[in-house]
């Protein structure tokens, strides 16, 4: 059985998300249900009551002290779903055909997790580490959870997502598993896009994950001396923004933005600079104990 679990506080856009989801789960030669842990304390019971009886919602309280409540209902979500397969993905997700089907065939066959693409409305990658290959398949090193599947056992042996992270749960998630010796497979045509938001998100979202992402390397000392090769910007951006007094000197200085603004023309380089220079200081403010 298919579980596909969607975790949801005040979106609105989990209507559509509902609508696609449950089109692609009945297209599906098998048994599956979908989960939604929602945390808006009634505020979208409209969505609920159009998605009544397909979806099976959970309210979730969120717990005292906790603002940011991720990690806890995905494990929540594991714990309510039936099934031995479990799909993650957001609300405001919208899948592409086909979607649902090709993230799970894998696991049908000898795979214990999967990780589809996410794209932004306009089609563009977002968030994806070059992958590994392994003979004719690609692995992943981390992936984030919108678009993932994996099988019960697998969460099982890692004890779920740490719900002392606000953000970067899902990246410590993926490096458990791997250190379990689970491979993330990598399936490049089970696509989701997904709206980001508007710029002022997404430097707050950068932001914070540059917080969070000191929290991964002080919980996983041992990767620290991957570090340069594997989370160059981790290091890069910081050091840049450390420099940046050395302008009044060397007034060419943040001419060195051209380096990474080339290697990222395809993605959009305005957007890629700023999103990279928010995580770099969210490295800093959170070194600095801020």
């Amino acid at each position: 059985m298919i579980s596909v679990v969607i975790i949801s506080k005040d979106e609105p856009s989990l209507d559509e998300t509902l609508t696609d989801v449950t089109r692609q789960l009945a297209s599906l030669n098998e048994p599956g249900e979908i989960v939604v842990i929602d945390a808006s304390s009634g505020r979208l019971d409209d969505i609920r009551k159009r998605h009544e009886p397909a979806v099976r919602w959970v309210d979730f309280q969120q717990p005292p002290g906790v603002r940011v409540s991720i990690p806890h209902q995905r494990n929540a979500g594991v714990r309510e779903a039936a099934g031995d397969i479990i799909v993650f993905t957001d609300a405001g997700c919208r899948p592409r055909p086909e979607w649902l089907e090709r993230l799970v065939a894998p696991l049908h066959a000898d795979e214990n997790i999967t990780a589809g693409v996410s794209q932004d409305l306009d089609g563009k990658v977002q968030y994806e580490l070059p992958p590994e290959p392994a003979g004719g398949t690609t692995y992943l090193r981390e992936s984030p959870t919108l678009n993932f599947a994996f099988r019960r056992a697998a969460f099982d042996a890692v004890g779920g997502f740490d719900q002392s992270f606000q953000y970067g749960s899902d990246v410590d998630f993926s490096w458990r598993l791997n250190d379990a010796g689970y491979r993330i497979r990598r399936v490049p045509d089970a696509i989701i896009q997904h709206d980001y938001g508007a710029s002022r998100r997404q430097r707050r979202r950068a932001y914070m994950y540059g917080k969070a992402r000191v929290r991964l390397y002080r919980k996983h000392r041992s990767r620290r001396g991957q570090m340069f090769r594997n989370d160059p910007i981790m290091i890069v951006y910081p050091l840049f923004l450390l420099g940046l007094p050395l302008t009044l000197v060397f007034p060419f200085y943040p001419l060195l933005l051209l380096i990474p603004a080339w290697r990222n023309r395809s993605q959009g380089v305005v957007r890629v600079l700023v999103d990279h220079l928010w995580f770099g200081a969210g490295v800093l403010a959170e070194l600095a104990g801020r």
